[in-house]
């Protein structure tokens, strides 16, 4: 059995009127965009020896911060720097990403930014392996590390890891970028 509506009174339709005189009407959210957007070219060239000095470069891997002081690695652990620009990377085809990740980082570093996020999300499950379907499959969580320890990347930047789940989790990298000198 359904409940009927009583019927309204001009004493409600007053009440009503009243009662929301002073909401006021929010302008509508724009529509994200379709496309991927298409970051700028950097117009300033990165001179690599300035931005490390340093003998020997080696790999990033993840979480590891032998390479940085005892307590910016503290910071850095603890995901307390503050996060100075991010990449989202749904949606780009693997190309269109390899170049979004170099102009950003690169760009970010030309900002000075200290600390920046990527992030690629966590890709599907695997339902062509029946002994393991849960296994990760997204290909730029497995090509943006790879990107990161590129020759032109990899001289920018000091760290990276995962931040914690409210920043992305394994769906991102939270980065630590050297100084811009």
């Amino acid at each position: 059995m359904s409940k009927q509506q009583p019927n309204k009174t001009p004493e409600d339709e007053d009440a009503w009127a009243e009662a929301i005189k002073d909401v006021k009407k929010i302008k509508p959210q724009a529509e994200p965009p379709v496309a991927p957007i298409k970051l700028p070219e950097i117009k300033k060239t990165i001179n690599l020896a300035q931005a490390y000095r340093g003998e020997d470069l080696h790999p990033l891997i993840m979480g590891n911060t032998d390479n940085i002081d005892a307590n910016t690695a503290k910071k850095f652990k603890r995901c307390e720097f503050p996060i100075e620009g991010n990449l989202d990377l749904h949606g780009y085809h693997e190309e269109d990403a390899k170049d979004a990740v170099f102009n950003f980082v690169q760009s970010s570093y030309i900002s000075g930014k200290r600390c920046i996020i990527i992030i690629t999300g966590k890709g599907l499950s695997r339902e062509d392996n029946p002994d393991n379907f849960l296994t990760p499959k997204g290909k730029l969580r497995e090509y943006v590390p790879l990107w990161l320890n590129g020759n032109e990347l990899r001289p920018l930047i000091l760290a990276y890891n995962h931040p914690p789940a409210k920043l992305g989790g394994t769906g991102a990298f939270y980065i630590l970028l050297r100084r811009h000198r």
